[in-house]
This record gives structure tokens, sequence and C-alpha cells, in this order.
């Protein structure tokens, strides 16, 4: 079935530059900030994917700069417009020139994207499912926009090549790119971060992280009658790894870029993970993901990552140091501690990570100094991919090997009409690495 009033087809374009190979992509060594003039125009806000946590960022955008006015929207399927046009048209109903989105600028089906960015728009917000995230950020940088970048920023190492492309071309640009890695927001880990990189802990020499919660139930995986194949999984993105990555980018990436933020710019050298899935009934992703990374300092991570009911639930990252510990933990709220030779707890004021992070990019677009996320965000992506190729697969994985692999799970065209076979989970020792 197609759904009505949407497009039929819309072709992946091109996005990988001839010539550019992986050894340039893993050279990207640009400032974090990009000076320019201060803009101090009124800016137009649109947001590609319309779901709870586009509708969550884009009203943190709203929050963090008054002269700012929300433009236009897109979403593959008209749910989503509708649901997130009422409640934010709601919110700011008595506030007029804060949301101006007419039906002509709500964009439905698989081009929408491209209608969000040609509506004269200045930021955009890309909260699609990951798979999306190559192609919508490419499009965006080619248009001009400053970037809201939610993660994962791709889901398999072709995708990731293409980032690391669009993210040296917005540089070109002086475009601003936030990433949507929120945790180096919240007040608390911020500050144990600067305590463990000012030297606290003494030398890292391990680190374990955990994100063991209960199921996802947000898609039930239900066929409809007469549903295509490209809607069905769509609508259930999160059960298919080529739209969502498996859990282990979609939310556990996460705990991904906290180990990267802990040990700065150099990733690791290889990793080695396993898993399984049980509870899972469709799709191809695992219930769950253990991955140990290693660097070439010798120091060694730990990511346990798991979904499943009645088990036991826990989110926390231990830095263990040569002088003591830092734990992060978000169990019963944000909170960060220190021991050993420098005790410390953070008791300093709590504010939302996701309010921060626009918060700061507006003040830095406002002052001509243009964020790039870019290396950070490119890193952490392909250390979840690494980790989910190995368990996949049931081989080691090097970071080279991760970087110039093809695997590519994008279909090159979609189509509401198309055959899209349901993939199977991956078998390790016989799934191949690529």
């Amino acid at each position: 079935m197609t759904p009505p009033n949407l497009p039929l087809t819309h072709s992946r374009r091109d996005f990988i530059r001839a010539g550019a190979g992986a050894a340039a992509a893993a050279t990207l060594t640009f400032p974090a900030v990009l000076r320019g003039a201060p803009d101090t125009r009124k800016m137009k806000i649109g947001l590609i994917g319309c779901g709870g946590r586009g509708s969550g960022a884009l009203l943190n955008a709203l929050s963090a700069d008054a002269d700012t006015e929300f433009w236009a929207m897109g979403d593959a399927f008209p749910e989503p417009v509708e649901r997130a046009y009422a409640g934010i048209e709601a919110k700011y109903r008595a506030t007029p020139g804060r949301v101006n989105v007419p039906k002509e600028r709500q964009f439905v089906g698989l081009d929408a994207y491209q209608k969000v960015l040609d509506s004269g728009i200045d930021l955009v917000i890309l909260a699609t499912p990951g798979g999306f995230r190559p192609m919508m950020l490419r499009a965006a940088v080619e248009a001009g926009k400053h970037i809201f970048c939610e993660k994962p920023m791709a889901v398999d190492p072709v995708g990731v090549v293409s980032v690391q492309e669009s993210v040296r071309m917005a540089k070109a640009k002086n475009l601003a790119i936030r990433s949507g890695f929120c945790m180096r927001y919240e007040p608390a880990y911020v500050e144990a971060m600067k305590r463990v990189h000012g030297g606290d802990i003494g030398d890292i020499v391990s680190i374990y992280s955990t994100r063991m919660n209960g199921r996802l139930s947000r898609f039930n995986g239900e066929r409809l009658p007469n549903q295509s194949d490209l809607e069905w999984q769509m609508r259930n993105w999160h059960h298919f790894t080529w739209l969502s990555g498996d859990l282990i980018l979609e939310i556990s990436s996460h705990s991904v870029d906290k180990i990267a933020w802990a040990l700065g710019t150099e990733p690791p050298v290889k990793c080695v993970g396993s898993g399984a899935f049980h509870q899972q009934k469709i799709g191809d992703i695992w219930d769950q993901h253990d991955v140990t990374y290693e660097w070439s300092n010798g120091v060694i991570a730990v990511l346990k990552s798991r979904y499943e009911n009645n088990c036991h639930n826990e989110g926390r990252d231990l830095i263990i140091g040569t002088k003591g510990r830092c734990e992060l933990s978000d169990s019963g709220g944000y909170s960060a501690k220190i021991t050993g030779a420098n005790p410390w707890k953070y008791a300093g004021p709590k504010k939302s990570m996701h309010q921060i992070e626009h918060d700061t990019l507006f003040a830095e677009i406002r002052a001509g100094q243009n964020p790039n996320d870019g290396v950070a965000m490119a890193q952490s992506t392909l250390m979840g991919i690494m980790g989910r190729m190995s368990a996949y697969t049931g081989k080691e994985v090097t970071w080279e090997k991760a970087l110039a692999s093809k695997l590519d799970t994008m279909p090159k065209t979609l189509s509401w009409d198309m055959k899209l076979e349901t993939p199977v989970p991956a078998l390790p020792g016989s799934t191949p690495l690529i």
C-alpha cells in the first residue's frame, strides 16, 4: 500500500565523491569553531523528521533564541507532521511570529527533506532515522544551511565517510554543525570530564560503560494489511539495522560517545564484540551487544548494551585511572563523582542537556563562532558501527578495516512499491565481514 498523498519514488543521490578514500577521511584536523561575522538575522528553522525527538529538538531551538521562527517541516508520513505541528503551534499560539508553517510548508513524502531545505530556512534540524542521515546531511550542507544533526550520524562505514566529507564541506562554507550527542552538555558530566582531563584520576587505564534497559515499546512491529515492504519497515524503523543501525547505535551510541569523550580524539585501534537476540521477534536487530575496544596505549574500554525485559537495568560509566575513578550515572537523574586521591561529587545546577546544546549552538552562531562537531560525531558513530560489525561477524575489527569497509546498507533507490526483503539477524561465524 502506498501511503496517501506521498510521492511514489525518490532516488538516493551519490554522495560519495569520486577519488575520496578512507585515508583522507581519517585525517580531519580542523578546529571546532569557525570564525565569521555575527549573525543578527531572524533565523528560520526547518524540521526534518517530526517524531518525538524532532519535536523536542525544535522546541529546544525555539526556546534557545527568541529571534527564531519555525518555518517548514517534513516527514515521510503525514501523521508525525500533523501531531508535531499541533503540539508546537499550541505552545506558541500566544506568541505571534514564532510558528509560521502553513500547509504549503508542511511536506510529506520521501522527498520532503529536500522541500524543507528549499523552503527558505536558515537552520535545519535533522531527526529522521539514522540510515537517512548521511544523505540528508550532505543535502543540507549543499543547500548552505546551519545544522543540528541528531545521532547516529550514519549506520554503516560508507555513510560515515559521506558524513566526514560533508563535515569538510561545512567547514569550507562556514556552516555550523551541532551534534545530537547531548551527554556532552549534561552539566554534571561536563564538570566531571573537566576533572578527568585535568588529571584528577591520573592516567586512564580502562572504562566500563553500561546501557541496560527494558525493550523499547514505541513500535510493535505489526504489519497492516496491504502495507508495502518499505512502509512497514519505515514505520517500525528501530527494528531494522539499515534504518536504525541496531540499538548499539540508536540508543547506546551515547555510551560509546562518552567513552570517546573521555579518551579524546584518538580512535581505538581495534575491537571485539559479541551479542545475541532473545526477545526480538521481527527485523534483524539484536537485544544485546558487548564490545571491548582497545587503544594504542593499552587502554581498554568495555561497553555492555542490553534491552530486555525483566532484567537488571543500569546506566553508568566507570572511568578508572591510576589515582582514582570517575563514575557517571543516569540512574534516577544524572550524577557524577570521583573517588580516590581527589574525591569530588557534583552538586552544581541542573539544566536540561538538550536545552543547553541548543542554547550554545545559537549563541555561538550569533557571535559568529560557528561550531562544527563533525570530527567527534563521526568518530563516535564509527566506533558504534565497528562494534556491531565485530559482534555480527564474530571477527576482530580494526579501525582501519572499519573505515575502509564498503558495507553500504542503504538501498540505492526507494519507492513505496519496491520489493524489500525482510532482513534476518546476523549469524556470527557465518555473516561475512565486509
